[in-house]
């Protein structure tokens, strides 16, 4: 019977493979530092198992909309040599929760003021709210600011 060695390093395929996330983003993510691999002779990555547990941290920051350059500075506060913890996720969500409460109460809103140009229509530049807040575009001079944006 063949022992399996629990604190095995694992390839970014099977890191892939386990993580549910793809190769490239597994790079990418390398190259930004919010993860970590060694080389083996023949120069191929190898993982921590630890690094599992940073990838999940990653991908359920990522879906609450948190920036990847938020995540890698959270991540800068944990210790490289283990799977973030509990207590670890629980500062951090703490943190990103306000950041959430905040998006959520502008989303809101952002919604309420579109509520009111549905009624009318218009997008005036001088006066929509969501176009041209607080008439900043006023302030720039005469002239097409918005010429060429989204």
């Amino acid at each position: 019977m063949t022992q399996i060695n629990v604190h095995k390093e694992l390839t970014v395929g099977q890191l892939a493979a386990r993580s549910g996330v793809a190769i490239t983003a597994l790079h990418f993510y390398e190259s930004k530092g919010l993860i970590k691999s060694t080389r083996n002779p023949g120069n191929q990555r190898r993982y921590p198992r630890e690094v599992l547990r940073r990838v999940a941290l990653i991908k359920v920051a990522q879906r609450l909309g948190i920036p990847l350059a938020e995540i890698g500075e959270a991540l800068k506060t944990l210790p490289d040599n283990r799977a973030p913890t509990a207590a670890d996720w629980k500062t951090l969500s703490q943190q990103w929760s306000r950041e959430l409460d905040e998006r959520i109460n502008q989303l809101m809103l952002l919604r309420d003021r579109l509520n009111g140009c549905i009624g009318c229509g218009c997008l005036s530049m001088e006066a929509c709210p969501l176009r041209n807040q607080a008439d900043v575009l006023g302030k720039r001079g005469p002239g097409a600011h918005l010429l060429g944006q989204a």
